[in-house]
């Protein structure tokens, strides 16, 4: 403190007065208001010193103080009518509760003519403003002051401000008044603090300013008080709507949505929130616009409370409840509007009337004010957000209703956008599981398992995977990934998928079939365009054939990811194939390589989304993925939940994710019998008895009768109309028998209805009876004709 100013504490009688009505405090101005000094006084009940006994005080509601005048008795024994101002302060930290007493003793005349504290204009000025001497003693106020204070300038005068207010904030803004009154310089002070008798909290913005006279001497400060409290409070919505729009709907999750909404709004508009949903329309069907019709069924999605746990919710989270037109939530959404209902307007026990357990859980905590409001988007209602009171000691008003229709309204649309996706990724999902293989199917050339996972945030993509049996026991693996998400991308894929399929049942060799395949992309991309502009679709594949009986397999590759070759024993390597170019560029050409694998080996088809991380980079996922295929594993499935595990974060990938391991099979030379043919129709006979003696060789005697009648058709046609050299071969395992016959003649043969009176014609028919599968397959020195014998259905 400045010497110059000091601050007489003596000028005012300060009684400190404990709850239980015991003085534990007495200061200098007490003793000469009464003339105890403070050993004398301290510890004794404040009561002792009523002229006429009594109460001196009693505790009122936190937040008020009081004031009047009392008859007090002096030391000498007469007595005193002194007027007093009473501030209850609750319990702070380690001070327990108490009554701080005051009342002026000097100063209480109005400055004279010649003071320049009287000299202070705009006394009869709408703004509230108050005078202090260099003491800090109050010495003018003009009457809207008067009214901020709640006491009148005769009662006041002499006090303090921190003695007036009585609370922690005046002590503050008497130390910014020091300050002015010592510096010569203004201050502005803002201030949340209660006022008047009621304890009503308003905002304020006090301008302190020294008062000076010719000389610029300091002789006091003047402090103009400005109410802001709806400026405050609309700029306290402001931000709750700003916080509302960053924190609701940061996931397209219905419930992460839900609970969001719950936590803007406690405490900052509720002290008790939950959130109830209608059930979406069963089959993805939209909601119905409109209103609604009593009963309503609602489900609990989320509720948030200030007490841990949300004692006073009478529903869990899931939970649903019917609730009828006589409730505040089935009047809300019955009537489309939001339904304010309160313990002093009387309309919230007529409210609860319907549910009694409601009704205890309202008198338990205290509750003294609801609000429902519906939750609506695109004109169809979602269902209702009820805020509920019982520590904000203030009902609902008209601006809180408008607040949480705003917030409301914003997480509408996000409750909304979040169904939505869930619909679509739903129908995504199912259009996808029904274009994937449900099962793959069991070859005699690989063991095979596979994973699917659709990306965790970003929708269902256009990943996929398929094992196509192909003639002469090899096997097609294939994976391939669409650009994109969403219903569009599943459906392209579908589309992708069946065309490898019917590319593949033609036996194309890889770089052939993703040369047809990239014009399919191309034609997709030209149909998806507007405006005669191309579309933007937009594929990777990899396409590889294994053969068991060479043991060699063939890849190509479309701007896809290489697959990973793990030999029997040995270390995980990329395969070094050829890039080429994704699918949809059309006109480039594509390459396939060619490697031999031993039996046993692992080959590890996959798609981007498995080894791109935002977490690393390409390089190290592959060296993960090496490191989980490395750990030996006779499981298949093991190996692929390794790997996922490995490489995928814990809440799941951003992006699909389709992973196929293959085992390789060899088979053996003696399930294969080779024999070349020479160009004389006479050596059939000989031809057919050796496929027999063969048959009974392998112990499949009970297939030689149709075997020994396709392959005299086949070779009878290879003689007739195909090119020399002519071979045959059979290949069999636990279930099929195949029959081969390839020869240099390019041209393909087909059935034909052969007339009556045709000598010929029937061949290739009397096949197609006998054999489950027959085709075609081109090869670089000519066709190849095979079929297919069950053996399961023989034995």
């Amino acid at each position: 403190m400045n010497p110059e100013y000091p601050l007489d504490e003596a000028a005012t009688a300060r009684a400190v007065v404990a709850e239980d009505g015991t003085l534990v405090e007495w200061n200098e101005g007490a003793r000469r208001l009464l003339g105890y000094a403070p050993h004398e006084i301290v510890g004794r009940p404040a009561a002792d010193f009523l002229v006429d006994g009594g109460e001196v005080v009693s505790v009122p509601p936190e937040g008020l103080r009081r004031s009047g005048t009392l008859a007090l008795r002096h030391r000498d024994g007469h007595a005193v009518s002194v007027w007093l101002l009473a501030h209850y302060r609750p319990s702070l930290d380690s001070r327990p509760a108490h009554w701080l007493l005051v009342t002026p003793l000097e100063d209480r005349e109005p400055p004279g003519p010649d003071d320049p504290l009287a000299q202070v204009g705009l006394m009869q000025s709408p703004c509230a403003i108050a005078v202090y001497d260099t003491r800090l003693r109050l010495r003018r106020t003009n009457q809207a002051m008067a009214e901020v204070l709640g006491l009148p300038e005769e009662r006041v005068r002499g006090l303090r401000h921190s003695e007036i207010g009585g609370r922690p904030q005046s002590e503050d803004v008497e130390r910014h008044m020091h300050e002015v009154l010592t510096s010569g310089h203004g201050q502005d002070v803002r201030a949340y603090v209660p006022v008047g008798s009621e304890g009503r909290m308003n905002a304020w913005l006090a301008r302190v300013a020294p008062i000076t006279d010719d000389k610029d001497q300091v002789h006091g400060v003047c402090v103009a008080v400005h109410d802001f409290t709806e400026q405050y409070l609309a700029r306290e919505r402001l931000q709750i709507v700003n916080e509302a729009s960053v924190r609701i709907g940061t996931t397209l999750d219905v419930t992460r949505t839900a609970q969001e909404l719950a936590d803007v709004c406690v405490p900052a508009l509720a002290d008790l929130v939950s959130i109830d949903l209608l059930d979406p329309p069963a089959h993805g069907a939209e909601p119905v616009p409109g209103r609604l019709t009593a009963p309503v069924s609602l489900r609990r999605f989320a509720h948030r409370s200030v007490h841990t746990g949300t004692p006073e919710a009478v529903l869990k989270p899931g939970q649903v409840d019917v609730y009828p037109d006589t409730s505040p939530q089935g009047a809300c959404l019955v009537a489309g509007r939001t339904v304010v209902a309160s313990r002093s307007s009387g309309d919230l026990e007529q409210w609860l009337t319907w549910d009694e357990k409601r009704a205890e859980r309202v008198r338990q905590y205290g509750i003294h004010s609801t609000m429902s409001v519906p939750i609506q988007a695109r004109g169809a209602t979602l269902g209702v957000a009820v805020l509920t009171r019982f520590k904000h000691p203030q009902p609902f008003t008209s601006d809180d209703v408008l607040l949480a229709e705003e917030i409301t309204a914003r997480a509408g649309i996000c409750i909304d956008n979040a169904r939505r996706f869930s619909r679509e990724r739903e129908t995504a999902l199912a259009l996808q599981r029904s274009l994937l293989p449900r099962s793959l199917p069991r070859t005699a050339a690989v063991d095979a398992a596979s994973r699917y996972l659709p990306a965790a945030r970003a929708g269902v993509g256009g990943d996929w995977f398929d094992v196509i049996p192909l003639s002469g026991m090899r096997v097609a693996m294939v994976v391939g990934d669409v650009v994109g998400h969403g219903i569009q991308a599943s459906a392209t894929m579908g589309r992708l998928r069946t065309a490898v399929r019917t590319l593949a049942d033609i036996d194309l060799a890889p770089d052939e079939l993703l040369t047809h395949l990239d014009d399919l992309v191309v034609r997709l991309s030209a149909e998806a365009g507007n405006d005669g502009s191309p579309g933007e679709v937009g594929a990777t594949c990899l396409y590889a054939v294994y053969d068991p009986v060479s043991r060699s397999c063939t890849m190509a590759r479309a701007g896809h990811p290489p697959p990973v070759v793990v030999p029997p024993g040995g270390t995980p390597e990329p395969v070094e194939l050829p890039a080429g170019p994704p699918l949809g560029l059309g006109g480039l050409p594509f390459e396939s390589a060619e490697l031999e694998l031993r039996e046993g080996s692992v080959l590890s088809f996959f798609t981007d989304g498995l080894i791109e991380s935002r977490e690393r980079d390409v390089d190290a996922s592959h060296q993960l993925l090496c490191e989980a295929l490395a750990t030996y594993s006779d499981s298949l499935d093991e190996a692929c939940d390794r790997v996922l595990h490995t490489l995928l974060p814990p809440g799941g990938a951003s992006d699909d994710v389709a992973l196929l391991l293959a085992r390789t099979r060899g088979l053996p030379a003696s399930q294969v019998s080779t024999w070349h043919i020479p160009a004389d129709p006479a050596l059939v006979a000989p031809i057919r008895k050796q496929v027999v003696e063969q048959l009974d060789t392998w112990g499949l005697q009970d297939a030689a009768f149709t075997a020994e009648l396709v392959v005299s058709e086949l070779v009878t046609n290879a003689i007739r109309y195909g090119a020399h050299p002519i071979r045959l071969r059979l290949i069999h395992d636990e279930a099929t028998l195949i029959c081969e016959v390839s020869d240099t003649n390019h041209t393909a043969p087909h059935l034909r209805r052969a007339k009556t009176w045709d000598e010929g014609g029937r061949g290739l028919l009397l096949v197609a009876q006998l054999t489950e599968r027959w085709g075609t397959r081109h090869t670089p020195d000519g066709k190849t004709i095979w079929s297919e014998i069950g053996l399961l259905d023989e034995v």
